[in-house]
């Protein structure tokens, strides 16, 4: 039995059974919207965000109680390459003892070599798949010698297709996001780009802004940003079953370089990086986001 997936008269198969192992959410949403369109079954194991994904999208199909249940009698992985924990990066080392064809889902534009390793050890996969253009040239040059391949994005198409129009009610959704950079000041780099935002927001909305909403990452406690609550009346947190919906309530859309940004950016929204002057450049490469600090 072999898994299949078609993108631009690419075809890529994996000897099964496939196990399958993922942690942030990013790979996880990559890998889950394909295994929906493929009726085989898999051995998953997956933790932290991606826990939350699968069982939400595939209440009937438990996961494995461990790593080593997922990948024993596994004839190939497929892992995300997220940086939340060591998960996926355990599962390449041990697709390799085991002698397991091994394929990472790379998600986003940046730090792709960094994804491999921990405390000095690199594990590649045998394999990378990627979802766009800019990623499969970024991946060619910096990790060569390994196969890459572009499959299609159904994710971004399953989003896009719930996405409604924008409101023009003023309404702006902030996607939160962990920064782990503060370039070189005392506070977290996610707090910085959230109060730099805050700073500049009514000038984004000529009729004025009506309400902004809080878009937690999912690998983050709401309660991180609960004294913006009570700051300014017109911020509340968002809880929309997911991305499309959120994007769905909003006419401008902001962050500081998370995936969603392109989601928005795709589905016609007005779209601000809210990276404040003293921050690093843009690092995502679509054209069409704006910059705040560039008002």
């Amino acid at each position: 039995m072999t898994l299949f997936i078609t993108q631009n008269s690419l075809m890529n198969d994996l000897i099964s059974p496939v196990a399958v192992v993922a942690h942030d959410s990013g790979a996880a949403n990559l890998i889950i919207s394909w295994l929906k369109k493929w009726n085989e079954p898999v051995r998953p194991y997956m933790e932290g965000p991606a826990e939350k994904l699968w069982k939400s999208t595939f209440p009937s199909t438990p996961l494995y109680l461990s790593l080593r249940d997922a990948l024993n009698d596994a004839s190939s992985v497929i892992t995300g390459s997220g940086w939340a924990s060591n998960l996926e990066h355990n599962a390449r080392v041990l697709a390799g003892e085991l002698g397991l064809y091994s394929v990472t889902v790379l998600d986003h534009w940046v730090n792709y070599p960094m994804r491999f390793v921990r405390d000095s050890k690199v594990q590649l996969p045998d394999e990378i798949w990627v979802v766009d253009r800019w990623a499969f040239q970024i991946a060619q040059k910096e990790i060569p010698n390994i196969s890459i391949r572009l499959f299609e994005n159904t994710y971004l198409q399953d989003q896009l297709a719930k996405i409604s129009p924008a409101p023009a009610n003023g309404t702006v959704l902030y996607i939160l996001e962990p920064v782990r950079q503060n370039w070189g000041r005392d506070q977290a780099g996610e707090f910085q780009s959230l109060d730099f935002a805050l700073k500049k927001i009514d000038r984004l909305y000529p009729a004025g802004v009506s309400k902004i909403f809080l878009r937690p990452h999912p690998s983050e406690s709401p309660d991180k940003y609960e004294k913006y609550l009570v700051s300014d009346a017109r911020i509340e947190i968002d809880e929309s079953e997911d991305l499309a919906a959120a994007i769905s309530l909003a006419d401008i859309v902001i962050g500081v370089e998370s995936f969603a940004l392109t989601v928005a950016l795709a589905s016609g929204r007005t779209v601000y990086s809210s990276l404040p002057p003293w921050a690093s450049a843009l690092r995502l490469p679509q054209h069409g986001i704006r910059q705040l600090r560039n008002l």
